[in-house]
């Protein structure tokens, strides 16, 4: 479904990604593992458009997304969570909704976020409610529905879990799951490596713009090197 090849992303002079590969097939939940500044959120930035490569190819079913604009990357059926949920916070929950489904001329924009209350039934209690006013785990519950409101079929998480206390990571994993359950492919950004490994099937390890492990997310969770440095053993 997604293959990057040999993508390079620079910053001014700032060389931030350096030639990395990897693939996404359709179905996966697959997550991407890197301390803070490793290049996680620009490898997303890339695939949705709002950075260019200078070298390198993004193809998303067999098409190149190089150049092509934000807003036609999500008609191509890709959505992204950006980090820090950048949500409308002065929109309420149903106009942020509403915004998550600009690209779409349909009938069906009412029914799909029906479903985006029952997957989120507290967003259904707070519909009229000011955005900015939500807790933190409401807004991040917010940003994941907005973008499913466009019917990804891959869903572009940058940390999900920044900033929620662990009851509600739990519930935003469950609900990660029960999405890609409906048939949302998911590449996953997380410095919360025990969870993302936890529910993806297979997993990149990125380290100062590039990519040197790889593997299923049991053979991951299970490396000393993977295990010292992101799970947090001796």
């Amino acid at each position: 479904m997604l293959e990057v090849t040999d993508l390079h992303v620079y910053y001014g002079e700032i060389h931030a990604l350096k030639g990395i590969s990897f693939r996404v097939a359709q179905g996966e939940i697959v997550t991407l593992l890197g301390n803070n500044g490793a290049g996680k959120t620009t490898t997303l930035r890339t695939l949705s458009g709002l950075l260019a490569p200078r070298q390198g190819d993004v193809r998303f079913e067999g098409h190149s997304l190089v150049g092509v604009a934000p807003h036609d990357v999500v008609l191509k059926g890709i959505t992204h969570v950006p980090e820090g949920r950048r949500i409308f916070n002065r929109l309420s929950v149903v106009e942020n909704l509403e915004m998550g489904a600009y690209t779409r001329g349909d009938s069906a924009v009412g029914q799909d976020m029906e479903q985006v209350f029952t997957i989120f039934p507290r967003l259904k209690e707070r519909r009229s409610q000011v955005a900015g006013t939500l807790s933190g785990g409401e807004q991040q519950m917010l940003a994941i529905g907005r973008a499913l409101m466009a019917k990804p079929r891959l869903l572009l998480l940058d940390e999900p879990s920044m900033g929620l206390a662990p009851v509600l990571v739990e519930q935003i994993f469950e609900t990660v799951l029960a999405i890609n359950r409906q048939g949302v492919t998911i590449l996953l950004v997380e410095q919360n490596a025990a969870m993302a490994l936890s529910i993806a099937g297979r997993g990149y390890v990125l380290e100062t713009g590039r990519l040197p492990l790889e593997g299923g997310a049991r053979e991951l969770a299970d490396n000393p090197e993977v295990r010292r440095a992101y799970l947090g053993e001796a």
